[in-house]
């Protein structure tokens, strides 16, 4: 496959080891006859280490042999968390540092979610764009309506803390996007 066809969340081989695509960006030329970079920012799914590097358009890259399955947010145990496929009840285990970044977003039975499998091992997940959380707590609004919408902070029932509309209370759903972290509407 070609760089330029790179997607977030792609895993790619490099020297034998999966690696997902987790910051993608393209630099387009100023200068005629320049080429289009694009800077990649991979995950090593063995070691959760970092790596950056940088291709040209049509450079050539090896996408890794896993599998793609649905499955729902089962529960956790110590360190590890599970996930059950909603194709054959099949479960999973990763360790939580491994997908650290998406804990707060993990709601109980939480669906939408992709696993990447390779060799019967979860390497990591891919979450919806958007999830639906519940407010635990956050400070009531001043009573009065303003034109401008005055953010305050909430706490969510994973203790996820964001910022959200004053004319929002405890006990509503909202929509929260998993790529920002921010409010995206009520639910």
């Amino acid at each position: 496959m070609k760089a330029n066809e790179l997607k977030r969340g792609m895993i790619i081989d490099i020297e034998g080891v999966p690696h997902l695509i987790r910051q993608l960006e393209g630099k387009s030329p100023s200068s005629r006859g320049g080429v289009t970079m694009y800077k990649v920012r991979y995950t090593n799914l063995a070691t959760q280490q970092k790596l950056d590097e940088a291709y040209k358009g049509d450079d050539v890259v090896r996408i890794a042999d896993c599998v793609r399955t649905n499955v729902q947010y089962s529960y956790r145990e110590d360190d590890t968390l599970y996930f059950m496929s909603t194709d054959d009840y099949s479960q999973y285990g990763i360790n939580a540092e491994q997908i650290e970044d998406d804990i707060p977003f993990l709601t109980d039975q939480l669906d939408g979610i992709t696993a990447l499998i390779m060799d019967e091992r979860l390497l990591g997940i891919e979450l919806p764009q958007s999830v639906v959380m519940e407010i635990v707590s956050t400070p009531s609004s001043g009573g009065s309506a303003s034109a401008t919408a005055r953010p305050k902070p909430a706490v969510l029932n994973t203790g996820l803390e964001i910022q959200v509309p004053e004319y929002l209370s405890s006990g509503e759903k909202i929509k929260v996007s998993t790529v920002t972290g921010k409010f995206v509407s009520r639910a």
